[in-house]
């Protein structure tokens, strides 16, 4: 069975894939995760988390369509390596925000239909007592 990727980890993952240039599968990427994350995950595992999957398809996408790189000085390479890696991680980053925008939209109309006020949507959440445990 697959690891649990925490959240860390997915950040981590996406990380990667922001920066990837060669060729990209699945399974370069769950081996690639292995120095990232500690674990080498499965494809499903990688394929079940929307923001992975999401990542993936765009850096598939920007591999397929990178022309031939020309040869340039190492500063320089290096200096383009970040531009693209930063490129892409804010594109991706506009895709997630549009993505919970619209979520945002989804719950607004909901709180609306059920006739939930300004009010009633920011109340502060209760106080966690950590010391005591509710029994039902």
């Amino acid at each position: 069975m697959g690891k649990h990727l925490s959240d860390r980890d997915i950040d981590k993952v996406v990380g990667v894939l922001d920066g990837w240039r060669d060729e990209l599968t699945w399974e370069l990427l769950c081996s690639a995760c292995h120095s990232v994350i500690g674990t080498t995950p499965v494809r499903q595992t990688l394929y079940r988390i929307e923001r992975i999957r999401h990542a993936y398809l765009a850096a598939k996408e920007r591999v397929r369509h990178s022309a031939g790189n020309l040869p340039i000085p190492a500063s320089l390479r290096i200096a383009a390596e970040r531009i693209a890696r930063l490129e892409s991680e804010n594109q991706r980053l506009k895709r997630e925000q549009a993505a919970l925008l619209h979520q945002f939209v989804v719950w607004q109309y909901n709180a609306h239909v059920k006739g939930l006020t300004n009010v009633d949507l920011n109340r502060a959440l209760p106080t966690i007592d950590r010391g005591k445990t509710e029994v039902d």
